[in-house]
């Protein structure tokens, strides 16, 4: 008998029938079958291998409704998602027979298309572990750099095309808000969308030119698309992201900021803001796209409103009764909190450091990142970026002259104005020991009125010897600074004055207080800044 392919008028009933019954038949010829299920596809796993079947379903999104728009989508599945996980991503096959007795390959004619793939446990999701807190930073920063470098290869969008042009990008989020001001039932929840939409349009206005300057200069490319943490694991040791879009290329075809903003915000929404700014943090040491981070709320607010989307269509697929609908309801109030709270007056900052060669500023200023959100930058890296040296290689003919600490000073000024004008606390982590270079940042601080704190970073010279001498041994640092740096640095450094010690903050790297430290600076700050944000004007 001659199978016919599932069409859009019988598919869905159809394809749930199928999908069951591979099931049975994959159980019986191997081993139990675990069923998973979205709001666009069915997975099924059984033993080491996976097989995923796409819905025959059509939103305002996505058109699986055909056999044809299936394969071709599955097909694309396969290709998009080798580039960052070729290791889970194995082949397409048809599946033949019929809905009853389905078989997946075979010789006849397919009745539906699945993608093959290397199984994997869900303990290995980071939804599933960032919950336990089984997240390392060692596999932050495996990711920052995997995401830096697949950005920086990516495709750049053609300059006729539409993808990423300010026009798209405000279709798109006017439709997920006209989607949830229509479906959210709560009185509550009405409110908080208009808000959204408000803020959503005024902010659009003062971005288009930054969207479209960032489109002409390559920003855009094909990216993941979805970097949510149910989309990253970490299987043989690695941290990998798997499962990006392939159903949209406008949703793929993105700014490289609004890829990598997906990520943090889904760190945040699961409690995890610190992990979130260390991500942050080594993308932006990678990519050094620190110039634009006006862009950063609005893109995070937006992938909030993402997520919110996606859990109000699953709601609206699950029966009345269904036990799914209670966690269904919490993440999507979950994410439509973290848009409404992202909508809220910004609290920047400008911090520096100050301290030896060796002291430990480096890894006090990565402290601030994660406990602080403060996003950093560091003069031995944008030293190295300004000269087209990468950061872990050893330096090169005159890069600590005179001219070149200038210079290197002036864009770490420049960078640290643009991300505090983006609404974002900043810490500058260079050694400023000339005081004139303090000085200038003061300055800087006062003329954007945001609070200035120095973090004032101390050891014993024994110490920092012994540091020095181990970064040495074992190489690949950004700072190139030796013991001798340290004696020149101890006999010819200016002191902290009395006029700049109201805003230093000690801090000793060799005690066990500095996290303890790090927050008392800086709910200090925020304190201050807040009182003379209400004083009487």
């Amino acid at each position: 008998m001659l199978c016919m392919p599932m069409e859009p008028q019988d598919a869905p009933d159809l394809q749930e029938k199928l999908v069951r019954a591979l099931a049975g038949t994959l159980q019986a010829a191997s081993a139990p079958v675990s069923l998973f299920e979205t709001h666009i596809s069915w997975i099924l796993v059984a033993g080491q291998s996976a097989c995923k079947i796409k819905k025959a379903v059509r939103f305002d999104f996505l058109d699986f409704s055909t056999l044809a728009a299936r394969r071709f989508y599955c097909e694309e599945e396969l290709r998009l998602n080798r580039r960052l996980a070729p290791q889970l991503y194995l082949e397409v096959q048809a599946i033949t027979g019929s809905a009853d007795a389905p078989l997946l390959g075979g010789s006849g004619p397919a009745i539906e298309y699945a993608l093959r793939m290397r199984a994997f446990p869900q303990e290995a999701l980071w939804s599933e572990r960032v919950v336990t807190g089984a997240i390392a930073a060692g596999e932050i920063d495996q990711l920052a750099a995997i995401l830096a470098r697949f950005h920086h290869e990516a495709p750049v969008a053609p300059s006729d095309s539409r993808w990423g042009t300010p026009a798209l990008l405000r279709a798109s989020a006017d439709e997920i808000l006209d989607t949830l001001a229509q479906a959210l039932r709560d009185p509550a929840d009405k409110p908080r969308v208009d808000a959204l939409l408000e803020w959503h349009q005024a902010r659009h206005v003062q971005l288009c030119p930054t969207f479209e300057r960032r489109r002409r200069e390559g920003y855009v490319r094909e990216g993941h698309g979805d970097l949510h943490c149910g989309n990253i694991l970490t299987v043989d040791g690695h941290a990998t992201a798997f499962d990006c879009i392939e159903f949209s290329e406008g949703l793929r075809w993105i700014d490289v900021l609004n890829d990598i903003a997906f990520a943090t915000m889904d760190l945040q929404v699961c409690g995890r803001a610190d992990l979130a700014a260390r991500l942050l943090d080594r993308y932006l040491e990678a990519s050094g796209d620190y110039l634009d981070l006006a862009l950063w709320r609005h893109y995070q607010t937006l992938r909030a409103l993402v997520r919110c989307k996606v859990y109000l269509l699953r709601l609206q697929e699950l029966a009345a009764d269904a036990p799914q609908r209670t966690d269904c309801e919490r993440r999507m109030q979950a994410y439509l909190g973290f848009a409404c709270a992202s909508i809220s007056p910004a609290s920047p900052a400008l911090m520096i450091m100050h301290g030896f060669s060796g002291s430990g500023k480096s890894t006090v200023a990565g402290a601030v990142v994660e406990l602080c959100g403060a996003v950093r930058i560091r003069s031995d890296v944008e030293r190295k970026r300004m000269q087209g040296i990468a950061a872990g290689s050893p330096a090169a003919g005159d890069l600590y002259a005179p001219a070149v600490s200038d210079a290197t000073y002036a864009r770490l000024g420049l960078l640290a104005r643009r991300i505090v004008e983006a609404g974002l606390p900043v810490v500058v982590d260079a050694a400023f020991l000339d005081r004139a270079q303090r000085q200038r940042f003061a300055a800087l601080a006062r003329e954007l009125g945001v609070p200035f704190l120095i973090f004032d970073v101390r050891a014993d010279a024994a110490l920092m010897r012994e540091r020095l001498a181990r970064r040495a041994r074992q190489g690949g640092d950004p700072s190139d600074a030796g013991v001798e740096v340290l004696a020149l640095q101890l006999v010819s450094h200016h002191p902290l004055s009395a006029e700049e010690m109201p805003h230093v903050a000690p801090v000793d790297s060799a005690g066990g207080n500095v996290a303890q430290a790090i927050r008392f600076a800086w709910n200090s700050l925020q304190a201050v800044a807040h009182c003379s944000a209400n004083a009487p004007s």
